[in-house]
């Protein structure tokens, strides 16, 4: 890979270099100093935080109430990340719970009130209604997804019923050697709706243990959850689990924005369609992206042996 990108750099380089180097020793004087506060964020269920430089800290913060998600919490998901998808200045987010574990799912003492007094006149009405609802719903995990900056799930204690489609929207996952993962809906006598039943078959590979999970509600437990791809690394405690997941945000943050969001993008259009449409669409995607200074930037940097973290690239 360093012969390609020296390659290409060297013919990149020849053409480019008067016009790029004085535009990027400019830009690094005049950029933003570490440890600046993240862009205003305020909810009642999640708490924000600027972690690492470019990295930001979404906890799910309802911790006397097990970080149940109620109303405010699903809501507050799609306004959240949102406005990181937006966020010029985070490169990364990483999610937590607060409290005693990770997240015990629906609060069905608040959400269940909500579908069992659906409005409408008749049977289809209410239907219709209740569709829009659980659409509603399923859309405060695909945020997840859509946002381009990658999400790290770090799982400690359970993660319950909603919270196995949450972290299923992630795009890695660590845990705890405490932790433990639920498919639980089938226990209150609904099947899961708001992406496990779409996403962990992809994410596992199995689909013999998905439909055991699913049909059983039983507990997987950090060994078989690391062993089945759900997790790739597992930790001895909470606080060694998020400072893994900080520093790994912050190793994804200081790389290039096009490359690592572009790379976000096109993983996940992959994932669903076939290889020779992912195959077309990555063409499109980097007929202007190969394009970016950054390209030069990481080119230069190999040939003059630095680090990656050595270059700063312009926000995205």
């Amino acid at each position: 890979m360093a012969a390609v990108v020296g390659s290409i750099g060297r013919g990149l380089l020849r053409r480019q270099m008067s016009a790029q180097i004085q535009p990027w020793l400019t830009f690094r004087a005049v950029s933003s100093a570490p440890g600046q506060p993240p862009a205003s964020h305020s909810y009642e269920t999640l708490k924000v935080s600027q972690v690492r430089e470019k990295v930001l800290h979404v906890e799910l913060n309802r911790p006397d109430k097990r970080n149940a998600m109620n109303a405010a919490f699903w809501r507050e998901m799609v306004e959240c990340f949102n406005k990181i998808a937006q966020d010029s200045e985070c490169h990364a987010v990483v999610v937590s719970g607060t409290g005693k574990l990770f997240t015990a799912g629906i609060d069905f003492l608040e959400i269940g009130q909500v579908f069992l007094t659906v409005e409408g006149d008749d049977v289809a009405r209410k239907a219709w209604n209740l569709r829009k609802m659980i659409r509603e719903y399923q859309e405060s995990f695909s945020v997840l997804e859509k946002c381009p900056k990658p999400i790290i799930a770090a799982v400690h204690g359970g993660c319950i019923g909603g919270g196995v489609d949450l972290i299923s929207a992630c795009d890695i996952r660590y845990c705890t050697q405490d932790a433990w993962f639920q498919v639980k809906e089938v226990d209150i006598g609904l099947a899961a709706d708001v992406g496990t039943l779409q996403r962990l078959p992809r994410i596992i590979g199995n689909q013999s243990l998905v439909n055991e999970l699913a049909f059983t509600a039983r507990k997987m437990m950090a060994p078989e959850a690391e062993s089945s791809g759900l997790v790739s690394r597992v930790f001895q405690d909470k606080q060694a689990m998020l400072e893994g997941s900080f520093e790994l945000a912050a190793d994804i943050a200081s790389k290039s924005p096009v490359a690592v969001q572009g790379t976000k993008i096109n993983i996940l259009y992959s994932r669903d369609h076939s290889v020779s449409e992912g195959l077309q669409y990555m063409a499109t995607w980097n007929m202007s992206m190969l394009q970016t200074e950054d390209l030069v930037k990481s080119a230069q940097a190999v040939m003059e042996k630095k680090s990656p973290k050595d270059v700063v690239f312009s926000k995205l």
